[in-house]
């Protein structure tokens, strides 16, 4: 199967870690990660961490390499499992395969989301505090201790839109729309959020990811077509 795997099974293969010490290396990431979805995963054939005798999973760095890419893939790229594993299985050919949309996971892909204060964000996006101070009033930014990179992105979006004289309380809206999006997504969830076994959770999450993703497609096709009525 995968690179990462044989790597795992060759002998003398050192800094093995437990699913415990994975998750303590990714979760500050992706914080939703959990046992049962490294298990979903690795029922999905998305990654194959070795196996003690006594049947334990043991992950090399290439395991947490490929996880890395797998749950940024989902996570900012919105993609369902099958697509995430048809690009591994060309990139374990050997392959340098696009993903829809021609978007090619680079290494920040697998670099470490960055962790701003409140002021290093303000200089990052190039704003002023009062410009966050609405974005936070407007729920278009949650207020915290600190930000990762998703809130210096949609900073510097309000720092472009305010040069259209947009302003983060034109945006309240947004946070509404999210909310109903939420909504339809738990309803469709419901089946399988009333069982509680450890495969259906995980199923639960990948399902929550798609149904995200293909809200996403049908938003940017509504905002083109409006846009080509605009411009037409």
């Amino acid at each position: 199967m995968a690179a990462s795997s044989a790597q795992a099974r060759q002998p003398g293969a050192t800094s093995l870690l437990s699913i415990g010490q994975v998750l303590a290396r990714l979760t500050p990431d992706f914080p939703d990660l959990t046992p049962s979805k490294l298990r979903f995963l690795e029922e999905q054939r998305l990654v194959s961490p070795a196996r003690t005798e006594s049947g334990y999973r043991k992950f090399c760095a290439s395991d947490l390499d490929r996880l890395r890419l797998i749950l940024s893939m989902q996570r900012d790229l919105y993609l369902p499992l099958k697509v995430i594993r048809g690009y591994l299985d060309d990139l374990d050919a050997g392959n340098s395969p696009s993903l829809p949309g021609g978007v090619t996971p680079g290494p920040s892909m697998l670099s470490t989301e960055r962790r701003l204060s409140r002021d290093e964000l303000i200089r990052e996006a190039g704003a002023s505090a009062a410009l966050l101070h609405d974005a936070v009033s407007a729920s278009i930014i949650l207020p915290a201790e600190v930000y990762g990179d998703d809130a210096l992105g949609v900073l510097r979006a309000l720092v472009e839109l305010q040069h259209s004289g947009i302003e983060p309380r034109h945006l309240r809206g947004f946070r509404g729309a999210a909310e109903r999006e939420l909504g339809l997504i738990e309803s469709a969830l419901v089946p399988l959020s009333r069982r509680r076994d450890a495969s259906s959770r995980a199923k639960a999450a990948e399902m929550a990811v798609e149904i995200a993703g293909n809200f996403e497609v049908i938003r940017g096709s509504l905002i083109r077509s409006a846009l080509g009525r605009l411009t037409g």
